[in-house]
Formats: structure tokens, C-alpha cells, sequence
């Protein structure tokens, strides 16, 4: 559920939802009880949209988690395309692969296992669209090495640009400052990137996308 919304806002849009899919609800239902940070459904369906309209053909995720917003992507994509996932979290890991085979979708799928900082540069190959939802602290490092990644007229996908809303005020709660002020840097390093034409749009917690010229 969104954070930056009003709560008639959200119920209203709620109310148009017609997700259907048991595995995608068993993935929410896992999430919301256990506290695993997966995307905004608002989020996951606008990321649809892009790829449905981009088709890309090589994509990758910084930040798999459960799989959730992994197997969106790849029910969308060609026969011939594929998407590569990063992840640190051996939990994670194994709860993945599991919705992987749920999904039917192993061959689609490559799970990289490990610290994106480090397995990013040692990457041989340029992605259509890339996919940032990774530890707010390493934003900036991860937005530097996804640009070297993406080829031109790539698509840049980041989560988590309003962060709870916080990333437009002054007066953050303490659990929240350190984390906010990631995103303040980001956004502004975001924006203000040559070769990249950005734009920050209020959908579930914040969706920045760049267009890489």
C-alpha cells in the first residue's frame, strides 16, 4: 500500500484492482506478514506497463527479495529475453527459487547470488532495463554502475524516491533521517545526471525513471 497517499485516495484506487493471480497474492500475503519489502502493487503494475511497452530484451534487478516484482517482469518477457536478478539475503534467496518454480519460470530467471556492489562491475554484458530497489545507502554507488550497464534508450526503474514521504519534509522521524537523507542525495544526483532523462513520479513510494540518451 502506498504511503504518499490519502487513505480515500487508496481505497478508491483500490477499489479498480482486479488481481486475480494466486501466486502473486500468496507473494503480497508473504510479504505483508513477514516484513519483506517488495513493490507497491501500483508500482508493480506501472513496471509492467514499461516492460510491456519497451520490450526489452535483457533485464536486470538490483534487489530480488522474494521474487515478487522478478516474476512480473518475466511473465512479460519474449521467448529469447531473460532477466538477471541480484541478491545478498540467503533467506530471500531460497524463498525466490521457490516462487521461481511455482511460477514455472527458471528459464527466464538467472538469481545471481551475492553483494551487488561487487558483483555489478564484473558484469560482461549491457541490459535494456535495469531495475533499482536495493539498500537505500548504496543508491548512489548502484545508480553509477547501472549506468554503465544500460545500453542507450535503456529504461533505469527506481523504487522508493518519495521514501515514505519523508523525502519532501524537513522534520524526519529518527528511525527514518539517516535513510531519507540517501534519498535526498540520490534524487538530486538523479535529476541532475547528463545523458539521462529523468523524471520522479508519485506512484506507490516513488517511481524515478531515466532514459539513458
Amino acid at each position: 500500500m502506498s504511503s504518499i497517499l490519502l487513505k480515500t485516495q487508496q481505497r478508491y484506487l483500490n477499489s479498480f484492482r482486479k488481481e486475480n493471480d494466486p501466486l502473486i497474492l500468496e507473494m503480497e500475503a508473504y510479504a505483508k506478514e513477514f516484513k519483506v519489502p517488495i513493490l507497491d502493487w501500483q508500482s508493480a503494475e506501472f513496471l509492467e506497463q514499461m516492460i510491456f511497452l519497451h520490450r526489452p530484451k535483457r533485464v536486470l534487478e538490483i534487489g530480488t527479495a522474494i521474487g515478487y516484482s522478478t516474476i512480473r517482469v518475466a511473465r512479460l518477457l519474449k521467448k529469447k529475453s531473460s532477466i538477471d536478478t541480484i541478491e545478498l539475503s540467503q533467506d530471500a534467496i531460497q524463498a525466490a527459487e521457490e516462487n521461481f518454480k511455482k511460477a514455472k519460470l527458471t528459464d527466464k530467471i538467472n538469481l545471481i547470488e551475492g553483494d551487488a556492489l561487487e558483483i555489478m562491475p564484473h558484469l560482461d554484458k549491457k541490459y535494456d532495463f535495469i531495475f533499482l530497489d536495493a539498500d537505500k545507502e548504496d543508491y548512489q554507488k548502484l545508480f553509477y554502475y547501472s549506468l554503465m550497464l544500460l545500453r542507450k534508450n535503456g529504461v533505469l526503474f527506481v523504487d522508493n524516491l518519495l521514501w515514505h514521504g519523508y523525502a519532501a519534509i524537513r522534520k524526519v522521524p529518527a528511525k527514518y533521517k539517516v535513510s531519507a537523507q540517501h534519498i535526498k542525495e540520490f534524487n538530486k544526483l538523479f535529476t541532475s545526471q547528463v545523458g539521462l532523462k529523468t523524471t520522479i513520479l508519485p506512484i506507490g513510494d516513488g517511481i524515478g525513471i531515466g532514459i539513458k540518451s
